[in-house]
Order: structure tokens, then sequence, then C-alpha cells
């Protein structure tokens, strides 16, 4: 399995937004969409604001794969799903300390959604 290097974790995780263009059963991309993601140790996370309603989220849920932009780092992942109530907690957390200068209106649906919580797998 391939791994983020310091590098792209450090890109990715300062910058405010993400391109994700999950790819549709037929191999071909989605239109990019600008999503939220943060930071857990070594690992990169995103959730849907619009919890399972997210058209991005429902592709990238159904076909695990696709591509994402972001800090300068241009890569193909692997969507894995996470229920651990743990690492939900600490998504949670990472959410609230990067985006809270937004207000709870935006923060709040993405520490609602924590069923889309999808970890960003490098390909």
């Amino acid at each position: 399995m391939t791994t983020w290097t310091s590098d792209e974790l450090n890109c990715i995780a300062s910058a405010d937004e993400l391109e994700i263009a999950p790819l549709r059963r037929d191999g071909t991309p989605r239109r990019p969409v600008p999503i939220w993601v943060v930071r857990d140790g070594d690992d990169l996370y995103v959730r849907s604001f619009r919890g399972t309603d997210g058209g991005w989220w429902r592709t990238a849920r159904a076909n695990r794969q696709g591509h994402i932009r972001s800090g300068g780092v241009d890569k193909d992942v692997a969507f894995a799903e996470v229920a651990d109530a743990e690492t939900n907690e600490r998504v949670d957390t990472a959410y609230r300390t990067k985006y809270g200068r937004f207000g709870h209106s935006y923060v709040n649906p993405l520490v609602a959604a924590r069923s889309t919580t999808l970890r960003l797998v490098p390909r």
C-alpha cells in the first residue's frame, strides 16, 4: 500500500479545500467538487456536507476510487470507509479546529455527518 509523504500531508492539510473527483462505474471521473479535508496523524479524511445525499460521496462510496487535487498535490486515491468511533471523534475535533473560523452553520453539518467519513488512501 502506498502512503502519503510528509510533504503531501502537510500541503493538503494546510489547504482550505480539496478538489475531489470520484470515478464513476465506467471509470470516468465526476466533475471535481471542492470540499474540506482534515488530517489526523498520517491520514487524511473527508466528509460530505450533505450527508449521504452528497453526489460525490455516493459515487466515492460505490466505486472506492478517484482523484484529488489540493495544496499543489495531484493524486489518484482510494476511499476507505471509517466506522470506528475513536477515529470519528478525532476527525470531529480536526474539523472543529481547522474550520471553526467559518462558524457552526458550516462545521456542525460535517461533524454530524460521521457516517460519511472517508479516509483518502494514495494509489
